[in-house]
């Protein structure tokens, strides 16, 4: 037996619901069976129950802690049939090791029954709790002693009971029709427990022991167990190592050490840099009283090392190639001395030059090159030496990050290249149910007959209050008020320590108490189906009331929903937050920041020249990249590579080119702002798979004088998909977690966390280190869309009339017809219309036919290039300078006095959401054009197809027959109706609009 790494997975097997019939008299006596690494168990038969309640735990070892994120859990339903014949299929549920959390964070999630083949007839879904523990593993001894005992032998369960029978699928009418084989292959369940299989008994580890029945029934009793070929090898040589808690699942693995022929930094230019690791000296007349320190010489760079006594440094130089002017790099070694007076003198103990075109190359994955020896040519201190390795490398060599960078300014935290993740974000919702026992103060206080109360709830800066509500009499006997209202904030891990809940009194102006609740206590969830249990909590007053009442209220995290902290037309993931319900990647997003070109100056060097320091900020997903800077240059390269996961390929990339203020402070010692040059957007639907576009784009920032072009910026993309089917699943698939459609938020309310969640994730990141400004990153998250401007609504106008404008066209071509203006045309319209009427059958089949020749011949008519934001959309030259000086101007406004102040706030915020209406109106017909002209081209192309099989289809059904047909399924019952968004509707919103390039 294997040894066990000491960590268990745990799986909680709670109920399942709606399960197909498959005893022949309308219900089901189910079971659960769960495999995981080798090993079986199994849960009790709940008899006769189609909503089957277990409530069992079954536990599994985990041999290997590092391999358990690429393992599979499957659990699988079998209906238990007590007659002698064989188990039927009920479904499956497969969970992959990734999503398993450890124990605390587990939530009852409840997953859709699978069928094991297409002919397989199952509904129903399965609730299961997935945790592990982590334990000490068991002693040497104790682990021998098992070893020496006789193995029982395995279940007569370790083969599925439904494997040997592939008829039971292909539907109930061919039941009958079993064969006796296929009935005998499959054992009865009284068998199974009575005694073991004869073969299983001949093949035990020990041939003296006798084989034992095991008992009646055992509760999470092991069926089977196989060691894995790697547990096996590992045997061989000895114990298996406990390993660290940290895993990663094998697509994360694949995408770290993918085995292609590109690559690493294949999207990007290969920038020589000449490196030096300076490592340490070694003096031939050791003097314990000065420090020492290397110097190094090229061109117009002269650095020095850190002084230290013990003459070992080991720092590593890189020296951009393109910006050395010289040929030879020299090394000098100095010695500091203090003397009487704090005064230092400096002693040079000898040189070492390096001839640049002699100095060896070096490109990864080849190994460092390992320092030396070299002596230190010197007429006053001979015998000097100094260990360092010189080498010529790209920006790939793994020492270039921890490196002084000559064109990022030396070793400067703000300039260096850095990866942010955004905070994970959770909904929590607060239910105010109701108050009692409310002591409303001391008898001296006025009392009003009618008190109004409201409870107000902060977690952390953010502040939510319920409505008001009144009690007939002030008397605390009976101050019940009840509000059964929703309170739901953003919370970010790590969480803030407490939700502070509290009772005010309106009428008499005071506070009745408050409660905190621990927010490590609160329960987490991932869907609708479990309420989370109320809870009372006892409201503390001031000094002199220690005890004020007690309120009840029900509170969870939201785990279902994906926490919104980007605009919609913009948004980058849409995952739900559990763990639980995340799933497996569909592709690969790889990006290549080149360089840019001709970027205008926006600052000035020394008060002489204007100068950029310039960098570009990329985000998807929760991950931000952040490049190097490279100071004072108008044409910089950075040619950095970056990867994310796919998880939806309707998504959008951001990429903003900044200059770096943050290194230099001004005069209170405060960081200078960074400002913007520019932004791109890039929609990863318009993009093929597995291509490379290498394009320049414009940089147009708008500013309160008008738009200005500030540059481009040259990026490579590429996205890459491994598999087509789940890159097609993906159209048909919600964009949203189910919460946001089976619970959805209001728009107001949506509106308000999604800035919340804006904010926090501002001030997160922040506070690392070396900080992303808030400048920057509420530029890169489009945090002022909400802000009313002229131009953006004049944008989203005209995108309107864009719309219509085919309709016009339509009507006056109608108008054409009707008055003959082109005769011939006017003839073929007759005779299409007499086709109508005499074959009207033909219509929808000749339609689509029609529109499937037209998709195709404009297929190589097609966008080939990735669009970026359109400065004539956005209309950006058709703006007035005070239309802008409304769109930069602060809110509230400060142009005015401040009755005016107050209506024009308000007429600004009432306009901000006719805009976003306007941009919404315009986003459907968008889609629509899309559809047809290869924007998206796999959507076009699933709608190509799609057409071409309705147009085949129609050719054979008859339109009185589709009309009826259709007719009766819109007007099919309730019941017979999803919560969820139809294929159709999930497909046309996944469609790409014009929202994504307004600026």
């Amino acid at each position: 037996m294997a040894e066990s790494s000491g960590r268990k997975l745990i799986v909680e097997v709670c109920n399942a619901k709606n399960l197909m019939p498959k005893d022949g008299q309308g219900t089901a006596s189910a079971y659960a069976i769960g495999d995981f690494d080798g090993q079986r168990r199994r849960t009790k038969t709940k008899f006769r129950d189609l909503n089957p309640q277990w409530d069992e735990k079954i536990e599994f070892i985990v041999h290997d802690t590092e391999s358990m994120p690429s393992e599979i859990l499957e659990i699988n339903l079998y209906n238990d049939k007590k007659t002698g014949k064989r188990s039927t299929f009920l479904g499956k549920v497969k969970i992959a090791g990734s999503t398993f959390v450890k124990s605390g964070s587990e939530s009852l999630v409840y997953y859709p029954l699978e069928k094991r083949s297409v002919f397989s007839q199952i509904k129903g879904e399965l609730g299961l709790k997935v945790y592990y523990i982590d334990e000490d593993p068991p002693a040497p001894d104790a682990a021998a002693e098992q070893k020496a005992e006789p193995a029982p032998p395995a279940e007569a369960t370790e083969e599925k009971p439904a494997e040997n029978a592939p008829a039971e699928e292909k539907g109930e009418g061919k039941k009958e029709e079993q064969t006796k084989e296929d009935e005998k292959a499959a054992p009865k369940e009284e068998e199974k427990q009575k005694t073991p299989p004869p073969d299983k008994a001949k093949h035990e580890e020990d041939p003296g022991a006798a084989a034992t029945a095991p008992p009646p029934e055992v509760e999470n009793s092991p069926i089977a167990h196989s060691e894995k070929p790697k547990q096996q090898e590992k045997e061989k040589h000895g114990k298996i190592q406990k390993h660290s808690d940290l895993s990663i699942n094998d697509h994360e693995l694949r995408s770290l050490t993918r085995d292609r022929s590109r690559s690493a930094h294949d999207l990007v230019d290969r920038m020589p840099f000449l490196y030096a690791r300076i490592v340490k000296a070694k003096r031939a007349k050791p003097d314990s009283g000065s420090s020492i320190y290397a110097k190094l010489v090229i061109g117009t760079h002269s650095i020095k090392t850190k002084s230290e006594t013990e003459k070992d440094w080991d720092q590593v130089f890189a020296f951009d190639k393109e910006g050395l002017n010289s040929t030879s790099l020299e090394v000098s070694v100095w010695a500091e001395e203090k003397k009487e007076g704090d005064q230092i003198t400096e002693t040079c103990l000898g040189t070492v030059s390096f001839d640049l075109q002699e100095v060896p190359k070096r490109v990864p994955p080849d190994s460092p090159l390992a320092p030396q020896w070299y002596t230190l040519e010197s007429e006053n201190s001979p015998g000097n030496d100094v260990m360092l390795a010189v080498w010529i490398g790209t920006q790939a060599d793994e020492a270039f990050q921890e490196a002084w960078q000559s064109d990022s300014g030396g070793l400067i935290p703000e300039t260096r290249a850095k990866v942010y993740l955004s905070p994970k974000l959770w909904y929590l919702r607060l239910t105010v149910i109701q108050t009692q026992d409310l002591q409303l103060g001391s008898g001296s206080e006025p009392k009003v007959r009618n008190p109004e109360f409201y409870v107000k709830a902060q977690l952390g800066a953010q502040v939510f209050k319920t409505g008001r509500t009144s009690i007939g009499s002030s008397s605390s006997c009976s101050a019940n008020p009840t509000w059964n209202e929703d309170l739901v904030f953003v919370a970010a891990e790590p969480f803030e320590p407490f939700l502070i809940v509290t009772v005010e009194d309106i009428s008499n102006a005071h506070t009745v108490g408050h409660a905190k609740i621990h927010t490590s206590s609160i329960e987490r969830r991932t869907d609708d189906r479990t309420e989370p249990k109320s809870r009372w909590f006892n409201l503390v007053g001031d000094e002199n009331r220690p005890y004020s009442g007690r309120i009840h209220v029900r509170v969870c995290l939201e785990g279902g929903y994906h926490v919104i902290d980007e605009a919609a037309h913009v948004t980058s993931d849409a995952r739900a937050a559990a763990k639980q319900l995340a799933k497996a990647p569909i592709g690969l997003l790889e990006v290549g920041i080149r360089g840019a070109t001709n970027l205008l100056p926006v600052k000035t060097k020394d008060g002489t020249r204007g100068t950029t320091d310039a960098y570009v900020v990329a985000k998807y997903g929760p991950k931000w990249v952040r490049t190097r800077t490279i100071m004072d240059r108008f044409n910089p390269r950075w040619n950095e590579q970056y990867t994310w996961d796919v998880y939806d390929p309707c998504t959008v990339l951001t990429i903003g080119v900044f200059d770096n203020g943050r290194y230099k402070r001004d005069e209170a010692g405060k960081p200078n702002r960074d400002i913007r040059i520019g932004k791109i957007r890039i929609r990863l639907s318009t993009l093929d798979t597995n291509r490379i576009y290498m394009n320049s784009y414009s940089l147009t920032v708008m500013l309160p004088g008008g738009a200005k072009k500030m540059g481009e910026v040259e990026i490579a993309v590429r996205f890459s998909c491994s598999s087509w089917l789940s890159l097609m699943q993906a159209y048909a698939s919600p964009i949203l977690p189910r919460m946001h459609y089976v619970r959805p938020f209001g728009p107001a309310q949506q509106d308000i966390l999604r800035h919340t969640a804006m904010r926090i994730v501002t001030a997160r990141l922040a506070r690392s280190e070396p900080p992303l400004g808030q400048e920057v990153v509420q530029f890169m998250l489009d945090s002022d869309t909400h802000v009313w401007s002229m131009r953006r609504s004049k944008a989203n106008w005209f995108r309107v009339v864009g719309c219509l404008s085919r309709a016009a066209t339509l009507a006056r071509w109608l108008d054409g017809i009707r008055t003959w203006v082109h005769p011939p045309t006017t003839i073929l319209v007759h005779v299409l219309l007499m086709a109508i009427v005499l074959c009207p059958h033909l219509v929808l089949p000749t339609v689509f036919m029609y529109a499937f020749l037209i998709l195709v011949l404009r297929f190589r008519y097609r966008q080939r290039t990735p669009l970026n934001m359109d400065p004539r959309i956005s209309y950006v030259d058709a703006v007035s300078i005070d239309e802008l000086d409304e769109e930069f101007d602060g809110f509230p406004t400060t142009r005015s006095t401040d009755q005016v102040r107050i209506r024009y706030d308000r007429l600004r915020a009432l306009a901000g959401r006719a805009q976003t209406l306007l941009g919404d109106v315009a986003a459907q017909g968008e889609r629509l054009e899309a559809l047809f002209n290869w924007r998206d081209p796999r959507a076009t192309g699933i709608f190509v197809v799609f057409c071409l099989l309705a147009s085949l289809v129609f050719y054979g059904v008859p339109f009185k027959v589709f009309m009826l047909g259709f007719g009766f399924y819109y007007l099919r019952h309730p019941r017979f109706r999803d919560d969820m968004p139809s294929a159709p509707a999930n497909f046309f919103r996944r469609l790409p609009s014009l929202s994504d390039q307004v600026m």
